[in-house]
């Protein structure tokens, strides 16, 4: 009988501690040619800490890493990548200002007699371009000019325009739809048959079941258990990562919609937003569905004042005179709240405390009477919203950077929470983070619509808005195209939807 061929990386006993914070505990776990090991847990748990330190942008406290059976000590991202380790990260890194193909190549841009050679950086961009599916991107377009998910493609392409022998994917579907999520696939099989072993990181158990030739569960920074994805149940994986009993998400407000809060008619914002209309009343939750780039993010945009509208109306709490937002200020001073996607760069501060970012929303209700912010009003704000939110932090004066993605997020969830908004529109709202910060989420939202908020969730994930939505309407390149109530759809309806405008664009 052959023997089995050694591991390609190895880990052992890995530590890691941020103050007196331990992030990461004796942490042993192996990573083999042509393997997808999944690595699942909850935010916080260690899994962005441990792919940083493999990629040589974190150091380890302790432990010991072996590469093709060598030690391996990365001193910077640039030395592991010279040894083979690449990691695309969870949160985009990409710089505005930059084209797309620069983006690709920045480390590594085609020259002669020192000038960058663009007809060449060019084609090689389109090479990588089609390799995700965006062949019809021009290289040339600038980085800012992208939605999150183009950008987290670009992302994705960057790294595997690259050879290398370990591929770490921290959260690489987040923002990207069921086409995007396909190619990607495809070409980890090709990756994976190619012999380079890929470190998988992501909260979509679905995706897991899928991908998977082993999974090991992190929980408060220690390895819990590693075992074969195809002996491992999905239930069991849950429990393992929380260590608690979840209580089923899903739609239970189920009383009657109230009067209308939200009426938007005859929305237009070039080039994105071409034609939408609908209404959401107070009490439920309606769900906007389509495809990447498809005018979502910039629906929501324009509804908040963020993005100026070309044409179209907002009527709230069915007034008979349209409203008009010059800026997100006048959209909150009517009641509206935005989750933005993005939290990195639109939705935190990030080099301020969770207590700041926190409390931003509602400083009227912390401030004194010549207006001065009374710091401890602030800070028991945002203690109790910790508390409710179950936000794990050090204290709420730690630096929202250091917090997780999901931690991050319930930080965001929280400054609305505490204004009391009557509408709120959320972005991807579960975007990144794990399976038990993603049910308080949901139980959140349900508990929202249960107290007549009027709410509107953009999400492709196309599972979380029919779990969570009364109605769900889709966009297809800019138009609103069908919307569907409880019980009428599904995702084949909803994809056809999605799909119909560009198609007609295509006869």
């Amino acid at each position: 009988m052959t023997p089995p061929a050694a591991p390609l990386l190895v880990v052992r006993g890995l530590c890691k501690s941020y103050g007196p914070v331990r992030v990461l505990t004796d942490v042993d776990i192996d990573l083999r040619r042509g393997e997808v090991h999944a690595l699942v847990g909850e935010n916080g748990a260690g899994k962005s800490t441990l792919s940083r330190i493999l990629a040589g942008l974190t150091p380890a406290d302790a432990g010991a890493l072996t590469l093709r059976g060598e030690p391996f000590r990365p001193r910077d991202r640039r030395d592991a990548e010279h040894h083979g380790v690449r990691l695309v990260m969870q949160e985009l890194n990409l710089v505005g200002n930059l084209t797309v193909a620069e983006s690709l190549f920045i480390d590594r841009l085609p020259h002669r007699w020192g000038w960058i050679d663009h007809a060449e950086l060019h084609r090689q961009a389109r090479t990588a371009l089609e390799r995700v599916g965006l062949g019809d991107l021009d290289p040339a377009r600038p980085i800012h000019t992208l939605g999150v998910g183009q950008q987290q493609m670009i992302e994705i392409a960057a790294g595997l325009a690259r050879r290398c022998d370990v591929l770490i994917l921290d959260e690489p579907t987040a923002a990207l739809t069921t086409p995007e999520i396909e190619r990607l696939f495809t070409q980890i099989a090709a990756l994976k048959a190619a012999g380079t072993g890929i470190l998988y990181i992501s909260h979509r158990l679905e995706e897991i079941r899928r991908l998977a030739d082993r999974v090991s569960v992190l929980r408060d920074g220690r390895r819990v258990t590693t075992r074969p994805a195809a002996t491992f149940p999905l239930e069991e994986i849950v429990h393992q990562m929380v260590g608690r009993e979840l209580e089923p998400a899903g739609v239970r407000h189920r009383q009657a919609p109230g009067p209308v809060a939200l009426e938007v008619r005859g929305l237009r914002r070039a080039p994105a937003v071409r034609e939408v209309s609908f209404t959401v009343r107070r009490g439920e939750i309606f769900g906007l569905a389509g495809l990447m780039g498809a005018g979502r993010t910039e629906t929501l945009r324009a509804i908040f004042g963020a993005d100026r509208p070309d044409a179209g109306e907002i009527r709230l709490h069915g007034g008979a005179a349209p409203v008009r937002f010059r800026s997100p200020r006048d959209a909150v001073r009517h009641g509206l709240a935005l989750i933005t996607e993005d939290r990195k760069t639109q939705g935190l501060l990030l080099p301020l405390a969770l207590r700041v970012n926190l409390t931003l929303a509602a400083l009227r209700s912390v401030a004194g009477t010549a207006g001065v912010i009374r710091r401890a009003a602030e800070s028991e704000l945002a203690r109790q919203w910790v508390r409710r939110l179950t936000i794990r932090c050090r204290s709420e004066e730690q630096p929202v950077a250091e917090l997780s993605g999901g931690n991050q997020q319930k930080v965001v969830l929280a400054r609305w929470l505490c204004r009391d908004s009557a509408i709120l529109l959320f972005d991807e709202p579960t975007r990144g983070i794990d399976v038990g910060a993603r049910f308080e989420i949901y139980q959140w939202l349900d508990a929202l619509a249960a107290r007549g908020k009027a709410l509107v969730v953009v999400s492709s994930d196309l599972p979380e808005l029919m779990m969570l939505c009364d109605r769900i309407a889709v966009l297809s390149a800019g138009r609103l195209v069908a919307t569907f109530a409880r019980g009428e759809w599904s995702e084949e309806r909803i994809m056809a939807a999605a799909l119909s405008e560009y198609l007609a664009a295509r006869n």
